[in-house]
């Protein structure tokens, strides 16, 4: 059982598929969550908001901690999936992709850390396989995820003498809303590509946003207490392609 009981948790993209997951199971848990997304989704405290709005993202940290009356968890799980060679990219998609994607994780994570300095919290950032292993076509979103994956590395090394613990999780495809869209906007029957992605992944199947839940409860528990830095890939075996 992870021991996260009576803990203060801040989850982003909280009205999202894996974010949703992620919420439930935290409260499950024992946590008290805040969440903040665009519109409003199921939390104990909700902030709604646009993280690429820096002045939200600044101040969101000590928002959630004086609704919740502290804060020891912060997972940063919000993120869009920018799509096409780098040919196809607008400066729009540059800017949208690094301001949630990279931006919005930078702000919280800087103004989270004061606040868990003086008795310890843990930080998951959400990046990707893509991130560590880059594959075709995602140049935006591969790059915005890598550097995810790096900061992760970084602030895991740079504040574990605080006891501030940050690790990544690092999903494969994941059969979310957002997926699901990607492929009906890309004309094809998303239920027919999902059985497609079923087939390529030697679990049998892609994660759903509750395989994902469970690795960051893991994460934010006291159970992974000797864990700092580190990127866990939850894939089902399958590599990038």
């Amino acid at each position: 059982m992870q021991d996260i009981s009576g803990k203060r948790a801040l989850v982003t993209g909280a009205a999202g598929g894996i974010g949703q997951a992620i919420v439930a199971r935290l409260k499950q848990h024992g946590a008290v969550v805040c969440g903040t997304d665009r519109v409003v989704g199921d939390a104990d405290h909700f902030v709604t908001g646009d993280l690429t709005d820096g002045s939200f993202t600044d101040r969101l940290p000590a928002e959630a901690a004086e609704l919740m009356g502290g804060l020891d968890i912060v997972v940063n799980n919000a993120g869009i999936i920018t799509r096409g060679d780098i040919t196809q990219a607008s400066d729009e998609d540059f800017t949208r992709t690094m301001g949630i994607n990279v931006e919005a994780p930078f702000r919280i994570c800087r103004a989270a850390i004061p606040l868990m300095q003086d008795k310890g919290g843990a930080i998951v950032n959400l990046a990707s396989c893509w991130g560590v292993h880059p594959g075709p076509n995602h140049p935006l979103y591969i790059m915005s995820k890598a550097a995810v994956a790096s900061l992760t590395q970084c602030l895991g090394m740079d504040h574990a003498h605080q006891g501030i613990r940050v690790n990544g999780v690092c999903p494969n495809e994941v059969n979310t809303p957002m997926l699901r869209t990607g492929f009906a906007t890309r004309g094809l029957d998303p239920d027919k590509a999902i059985e497609t992605l079923n087939s390529s992944v030697p679990l049998g199947r892609i994660a759903e946003p509750e395989d994902i839940a469970d690795v960051v409860v893991f994460l934010a528990s006291d159970q992974s207490r000797y864990m700092c830095g580190a990127l866990l890939e939850v894939n089902g075996g399958k590599p990038v392609q």
